[in-house]
């Protein structure tokens, strides 16, 4: 098992900020963060995301043992392909998000930070006497997305291999490897690349892509409306509440732990809560913090999780509530109005 990983040498780059909770060792933004927001959206930026934890399985059984104990459909997953994967508790409660890469005879997982070693403290609970040598490989690559509709240009001005399709993956010069990816805006790409490289990295894309902080690719993230784990989830979150039925779980495969919840609740069509990108009022310059409770009539219907000042929309959040609360309804989020979108 490793510790916690560092904080990024990026943060030494001229205007860096430094994040906070998950974020807290990579760039918030580089003195501009609206600037950055609309390079995302209108161009191309690059994002350091080093922070995210990655853990490396080899071994001749590695698919067919991740297909078992993951909600997703793994086991004839091909060279140069990823995907999202889930792992879920036997009760069906989201446990562990993974963005799977197969290059090269080896899977790749990156996760949230923090959790990689829980996650493989996991796995290896789950080895047996199959073929996996599943290891933390945090300290070996360090990932690094571009967001935007330049991605494609911007990765080969920069003389890196150019993915055609979501979740391609293209093994880069120098190992690691880039994966396409279609959020938080319709074309982006995530490198794993050394950690080492990382410094040289960011000075080469810096020649064809605007650098951003965590403040613009969360804002992009949070007006798609895709979740994050650990802050649009929490121990009870089921994957139809937070859109990841179709993305991150197969409804076509065998036994996984969690299939029956997944089965029963696609079959009634009914999650107990849903996920809604809220309206804030803006009156206070604070931002309400992560798990903070959406009220209805003064009672408690939901929680915040990630809440954003987006360069369009102001201030905006994702936020888990009822499925029964009306999308008319007036909300209140620390004592200030907010409505759903």
């Amino acid at each position: 098992m490793t510790s916690a990983l560092a904080a990024s040498a990026l943060l030494a780059r001229p205007g860096a900020v430094a994040g906070s909770g998950p974020d807290a060792t990579v760039p918030l933004h580089y003195g501009d963060p609206v600037r950055e927001q609309r390079a995302l959206v209108n161009g191309v930026g690059w994002v350091d995301r080093s922070n995210r934890g990655v853990l490396a399985v080899p071994g001749a059984d590695r698919l067919s043992w991740l297909h078992s104990i993951t909600a997703q459909h793994l086991s004839a997953l091909p060279d140069g392909a990823g995907t999202e994967a889930l792992v879920l508790s036997p009760h069906g409660h989201v446990e562990h998000h993974l963005l799977v890469a197969e290059s090269a005879g080896t899977t790749w997982l990156d996760v949230e930070p923090g959790t990689a070693v829980e996650l493989l403290g996991y796995l290896e609970s789950m080895r047996f006497m199959l073929r996996v040598q599943p290891r933390d490989a945090s300290a070996e690559l360090a990932v690094v997305s571009l967001v935007g509709p330049g991605v494609a240009g911007a990765l080969a001005a920069a003389g890196l291999p150019v993915p055609a399709d979501p979740y391609a993956v293209e093994p880069l010069p120098g190992g690691g490897f880039v994966r396409r990816m279609r959020w938080p805006a319709p074309d982006a790409a995530d490198l794993l690349v050394p950690r080492g490289s990382l410094v040289e990295l960011a000075d080469r894309l810096t020649a064809v892509a605007t650098p951003a902080g965590t403040w613009a690719y969360e804002a992009a993230r949070v007006a798609d409306r895709r979740p994050r784990l650990g802050l649009e989830t929490d121990h009870r979150t089921i994957p139809h509440e937070v859109g990841w039925i179709g993305v991150a779980v197969h409804l076509d495969k065998g036994c996984y732990r969690g299939q029956e919840t997944v089965a029963r609740v696609q079959n009634l069509g009914r999650p107990p809560r849903r996920l809604v990108l809220l309206h804030l009022s803006g009156e206070s310059e604070q931002l309400p913090a992560p798990k903070t409770p959406v009220l209805l009539d003064g009672r408690a219907v939901g929680f915040v999780g990630t809440a954003v000042r987006h360069h369009e929309l102001g201030p905006i959040a994702l936020a888990l509530v009822k499925r029964t609360v009306p999308d008319d309804a007036g909300l209140l989020v620390a004592g200030q109005p907010a409505a759903i979108d």
